[in-house]
């Protein structure tokens, strides 16, 4: 995928570094910008080992430059939480070897701007369980 709008780029930028920060905390990597027809797209799908069930993670993952209008995080109305939920459930279908894993929604978001040449990479916050299907 060309990305050519300065969003698109921020867009990637932000959804690579939530990738290899949740491959730092053990979460395995499976898919990027997941698409199903007009119905959606998932950011990242992860895989998480646990002792039980293994899990499946989908995470959506926010920046936001300043929180005058709320965080990263009140981004993620409950209509784009449906979103997320129906466009997971296309993915299953697609994908029926997770039919028995936990299925767990999370968001990784980053706060405020990243300047260029800037030494320090932007602290993610990981929200375990940011919502669940109702």
């Amino acid at each position: 995928m060309k990305l050519t709008a300065p969003k698109q780029r921020q867009g990637d930028y932000y959804e690579t570094l939530a990738k290899h920060y949740l491959e730092a905390q053990g979460l395995t990597f499976f898919a990027k910008n997941w698409h199903y027809k007009n119905l959606g797209e998932l950011d990242l799908v992860m895989l998480e080992p646990t002792q039980k069930t293994p899990c499946l993670v989908i995470v959506e993952v926010r920046q936001r430059k300043a929180s005058q209008f709320g965080t990263s995080l009140d981004s993620i109305t409950p209509a784009k939480q449906r979103k997320i939920i129906k466009t997971t459930a296309a993915f299953l279908q697609a994908h029926p070897q997770f039919d028995n894993f936990d299925i767990r929604f999370d968001v990784v978001s980053y706060e405020g701007v990243l300047a260029a040449r800037q030494a320090v990479m932007p602290t993610p916050t990981w929200i375990k369980d940011a919502f669940g299907v109702n």
